[in-house]
């Protein structure tokens, strides 16, 4: 294991049912590096010099220059010391504020699960070695370039890193690679590859980050820029004035050059920055973390909010309604082997209301799980091989009701029975779930019965939907349930009965005229039903289309195009990696409402920013037409060009 000359090589060395043990994983930290890719970084000193270089600080430079050239050396001074201090005052709220930024940043860190010393455990994704053995779930963004050692498959998505835009299946002794994202299964993998070594580490080196001017940033150029405009008109008039007097020139240079100076808002863009940065911190103490500073102006001005109903809008603990039995004894033998169908440790919230439901827990421990497959968005259901006391064994499967209804070869009445049951139940808001048996043998399925769930909206949610609308943002739920219950749902939260289904929505290549219609319907719909993540993309776009300043909650991997395209994308609580990655706000508390008092300090936030950009401005046109009013008409220097500089400087401390 110590000769090992390359991750590859160190890869293939580790027991896949030990792991490393610490103190070998802390080494081959030391030989490898972090998992992770190096960021560009610009170092302290040269952030500093660059308070020194540009536009504005040419400018006061030039000032400084003209002072000592015509040997006024207290101007010369204090517009060198002003010029120090200023830059001082710039780079210390950068770096605060880019300090508190990376602060919360770190509380999203990929996370990994991962076997070591014997024991799986979850480690912070950057302290993955080559050889390490990892889980991976549905959901999960792979953290490192990995070799498939157990399980079936991986269907992995892979388009961030080769543009496929299908998923790929990946078996045993196959590789998966960092930063793709898993779609189906649950395998172990041993890691080849970490950090710079991966094939997304290799890739990222080839590529330079773009950026983007936010409306943040073109609201400070372009206040910058009008004031700019005015001062300089004031000047040539001034400079012409006087000229025409007989001022000696230099002198008139240096004072019309520091009354351009002292017009620009030349900390304006540090205090706003700085007032955003303190707003992200009281932010993450509401449990809203910020991932990007300028999203706190577009949480502001949101008008409307696509709210996912599970979770947010309802508490996403399902409790067990109803039981309609058919072919079983009673509804504990329904609910027995629904229970049996389950896996306790896997913490799904269907599983957990199941097995809560069962009366008799004790029967449980009767029979042996043999086998089981998790529930996954293509077969929608979980199946079990269960073993009793008799060493007989038999299979149980539970899922959507179709699906099993499908299995067990449902047909003639007992179909139609189960599908008056399955919309009963919808009626009412309830979510139906199928049960059938097989015993070793057989080739057919038992259809043993139809289970409600039930996920009771939250206790706030009707409450934080009307003080939502009172701030002016329409609360939209989103959901993948069927319109019914998402109807009955909307109604019990006074969000209203226009439920529109996902797939009325016009494809993105579809009729010009149908998706401006379509953009209609969106506009006045209360909700969305059936939806899949990629109708949440359609909704953004659409809603955007029609002038709206739209947020989108989501938790998936298949949300994150949604929440990227979204002008304040939300991952909820519990979101996936990929999610949160793409998200703007990041939640680390359940419901809606951590959103609206989210909302609710952006508004806090952007008026003081508003009013500081206000102030900013009144006084710099008052001291500039005051100035030059004064010396055009009243031909004297009211305020020294060092009282200017002093003023525009206390002007710029918020």
């Amino acid at each position: 294991m110590a000769n090992a000359t390359n991750p590859t090589q160190a890869a293939g060395e580790t027991d896949p049912h030990k792991g490393l043990s610490s103190a070998e994983a802390a080494r081959r930290l030391g030989r490898y590096g972090p998992n992770a890719l190096e960021e560009k970084r610009i170092s302290p000193l040269r952030r500093l010099l660059g308070y020194f270089w540009g536009p504005i600080p040419w400018m006061i430079e030039v000032a400084a220059v003209l002072s000592a050239l015509v040997q006024h050396w207290p101007d010369f001074w204090i517009i060198v010391a002003l010029l120090i201090f200023n830059a001082g005052v710039g780079f210390w709220q950068e770096y605060t504020a880019g300090n508190a930024v990376e602060a919360l940043k770190k509380q999203l860190a990929q996370r990994a699960r991962v076997l070591r010393d014997g024991q799986w455990q979850e480690i912070e994704a950057r302290l993955l070695v080559p050889g390490d053995i990892i889980r991976l779930r549905l959901g999960d963004v792979i953290p490192a370039d990995v070799r498939i050692v157990e399980g079936d498959y991986l269907s992995v998505d892979q388009s961030a890193l080769t543009g496929e835009s299908l998923p790929v299946t990946k078996r045993q002794g196959e590789e998966a690679f960092s930063g793709t994202v898993v779609k189906q299964g649950e395998v172990v993998a041993e890691v080849t590859a970490t950090g710079k070594n991966t094939r997304f580490g290799k890739t990222a080196g080839l590529v330079e980050q773009a950026t983007t001017v936010s409306h943040f940033q073109k609201a400070v150029l372009t206040i910058g820029d009008y004031l700019i405009y005015v001062s300089l008109a004031l000047v040539v008039v001034l400079v012409l004035v006087e000229l025409h007097r007989g001022t000696h020139w230099l002198e008139l240079v240096q004072f019309a050059l520091i009354l351009t100076v002292a017009s620009i808002p030349v900390a304006m863009p540090a205090v706003l920055s700085m007032t955003m940065a303190v707003g992200a911190m009281a932010l993450s103490r509401l449990k809203a973390i910020v991932t990007r500073l300028e999203s706190i102006e577009e949480m502001a001005s949101m008008d409307v909010l696509c709210s996912d109903k599970t979770g947010t809008l309802t508490q996403n603990r399902l409790t067990l309604g109803e039981v309609e039995v058919f072919d079983a004894a009673d509804e504990q033998a329904v609910l027995l082997a629904a229970a049996l169908a389950s896996r306790a440790e896997d913490q799904d919230p269907i599983d957990q209301a199941v097995l809560e439901g069962l009366k008799d827990k004790e029967a449980l421990k009767a029979y042996r799980q043999v086998a089981f497959v998790p529930f996954d968005p293509v077969h929608k259901r979980t199946e079990a091989t269960i073993e009793d006391t008799q060493g007989h064994r038999f299979q149980v499967t539970k899922g959507a009701p179709q699906v099993i209804m499908a299995l067990a070869e449902l047909s003639g009445p007992e179909k139609e029975r189960a599908q008056q049951v399955v919309d009963a139940f919808a009626e009412q808001g309830y979510r139906a779930l199928g049960v059938a048996r097989r015993n070793q043998g057989d080739a057919a399925w038992t259809f043993l019965g139809i289970l409600s769930l039930y996920d009771p909206p939250r206790e706030d949610s009707a409450e934080t939907i009307r003080r939502a609308r009172a701030y002016g943002v329409d609360v939209k739920m989103v959901t993948g349930d069927n319109l019914a219950i998402a109807r009955q749902i909307a109604v019990k939260l006074g969000l209203g009965t226009r439920i529109l289904r996902a797939d009325a929505l016009p494809m993105k290549d579809g009729d010009p005229q149908a998706i401006r219609a379509s953009g209609e319907e969106v506009e006045q719909a209360d909700g969305f039903a059936e939806v899949f993540p990629e109708h949440k993309f359609t909704i953004v776009k659409l809603l955007q289309a029609r002038a709206h300043i739209t947020g989108m909650t989501g938790d998936g991997v298949n949300d994150a195009p949604a929440l990227k395209q979204a002008d304040v994308g939300v991952a909820v609580s519990g979101a996936t990696d990929a999610a949160r990655a793409a998200a703007d706000l990041v939640l680390t508390a359940p419901g809606l409402s951590v959103i609206i008092r989210a909302i609710e300090e952006a508004r806090r936030i952007f008026e003081r920013m508003n009013a500081y950009a206000i102030y900013r401005i009144s006084e710099t046109i008052r001291i500039m037409f005051f100035v030059v009013m004064a010396m055009i008409f009243f031909d004297f220097y009211p305020i020294t060009a060092i009282m200017i500089i002093l003023l525009a400087f206390f002007n710029d401390v918020p």
